[in-house]
């Protein structure tokens, strides 16, 4: 009669044991994944492969050459700040190889369509394909800070209800990177982590306005740090900034449909030299080379070049409006 009950007992506290067993791995892994993706918004991508490697005797030898040759120059640091900024996980190697391997792609183009001589060509196609990259990290980094300079009153609005409910400043700080959209929310994930694991306001803040180079998060930052040494009611200033936020944006607005001729003036006649000169290649392959030929057709290209560079520039400096 007992040995069924010590065989029912054994196997449920088997069953048991193995459920606490696996309960307990499970709940370990998902506090791991969690303080994972806490460094992960502190430290980009590359920080926290070189922290792995503290322990070792040499951190550097598991480098390339040319990790390490990128690393000691001085604008590499600048981009990485770039890309970061953008929203970009990249690094100031891959960078270059892209922008070695674009280069290269358009020094070949360049030996098809040789319009200009051979070396003229190939320089001038591999000099505007290997800058695309480079474009691409700046136009990416333009329009992620105005999405956040878009994000941001709302973000203050937040704060600011938050706050008058009740909350702490930290905890409205919390709920904000998990209540808005990216990419503002992530931004506002790293500001809390960072002060969760231990660092100060104005060292999180700092750091924010590094990630973000805009003027509104500096006027957030210093009203923090200012609400914090004096005192007052920093729900009523943020909900202040918030509304001289927008007022600028309805203004920049304004401007943007005024200065709307200017801009498309300058598109227009920015490209009608190059659509008519690919235009020209295709149906006159020889037309143009005749006059890249001669010498003095050569200094008129450069000249008709230059000039469009430059006028280019002075429309853009006219239309460009600051708000």
């Amino acid at each position: 009669m007992l040995a069924p009950f010590i065989v029912s007992f054994l196997v449920l506290f088997i069953v048991v044991m193995v459920a606490v067993t696996l309960a307990t791995k499970f709940y370990d892994s998902k506090r791991k994944k969690q303080v994972s993706s806490m460094l992960k918004t502190v430290a980009p991508e590359q920080q926290d492969i070189s922290i792995s490697h503290l322990l070792m005797e040499s951190g550097d030898e598991s480098r390339s050459f040319m990790e390490r040759f990128i690393d000691r120059l001085d604008f590499a640091q600048k981009l990485q700040v770039q890309m970061q900024q953008a929203g970009l996980d990249w690094t100031p190697l891959k960078l270059f190889a892209l922008m070695f391997i674009f280069c290269g792609v358009g020094c070949v183009i360049g030996l098809r369509f040789q319009f200009m001589g051979l070396g003229y060509t190939s320089a001038a196609l591999g000099l505007a394909f290997g800058s695309l990259p480079y474009f691409h990290v700046r136009r990416t980094r333009t329009k992620r800070l105005n999405k956040l300079e878009e994000q941001f009153p709302e973000a203050l609005e937040f704060l600011a209800r938050s706050m008058r409910a009740g909350h702490a400043f930290t905890i409205s700080l919390e709920m904000l990177g998990e209540e808005l959209p990216e990419p503002l929310g992530q931004e506002f994930r790293t500001l809390f982590n960072e002060q969760n694991l231990g660092a100060a306001l104005e060292v999180a803040l700092t750091n924010l306005t590094t990630r973000v180079p805009l003027l509104d998060m500096r006027f957030f930052s210093s009203s923090v740090l200012l609400q914090k040494q004096t005192g007052g009611n920093l729900a009523e200033i943020l909900t202040q900034l918030a509304m001289v936020i927008r007022e600028r944006f309805r203004l920049k607005g304004q401007v943007k449909a005024a200065s709307a001729h200017g801009r498309l003036t300058a598109t227009i006649l920015m490209c009608m030299p190059i659509v008519t000169m690919l235009a020209l290649l295709i149906v006159s392959p020889g037309y143009l080379q005749g006059m890249a030929k001669d010498p003095d057709g050569r200094y008129m290209i450069g000249g008709a070049i230059l000039g469009q560079l430059v006028g280019n520039y002075f429309i853009r400096k006219i239309i460009n409006i600051k708000v």
